[in-house]
């Protein structure tokens, strides 16, 4: 059951992006951006902590994910360190990821040859 929970829910964020991206001008950029700052106020208004552990990877995985991460981080911080914890709470909380990404990314940039389009 879990599985299909995480399917529907990042299934319907999915399908919100693809509607965004067919029905307006809005570049597929903007379109990330306003999904993590979505993510970001989401759980301002502690919305998003309960649709994560409705749906687990379903709502953490996505764009939205990252924004709702990022806040969790930055607010985990300020507790600990006061001020500061605005700089660095939403780094430290990301940075496992970020780093996944840039290593993966060079893997498979090494390992594949990029074509360009014609």
């Amino acid at each position: 059951m879990d599985y299909l929970k995480a399917f529907a829910v990042g299934g319907v964020i999915c399908v919100i992006g693809q509607i965004l991206i067919d029905k307006t001008k809005l570049t597929p950029a903007r379109i990330l951006v306003t999904f993590v700052v979505l993510g970001v106020f989401l759980q301002l208004i502690r919305v998003y902590e309960p649709l994560v552990k409705f749906a687990g990877a379903g709502a953490t995985v996505p764009l939205t994910g990252f924004g709702y991460n990022l806040c969790k981080g930055v607010a985990k911080a300020v507790n600990e360190r006061g001020f500061l914890g605005i700089f660095t709470g939403g780094l430290t909380a990301s940075s496992g990821g970020v780093a996944a990404a840039l290593v993966f990314g060079f893997l498979v940039s090494v390992i594949f040859r990029s074509k360009s389009k014609k």
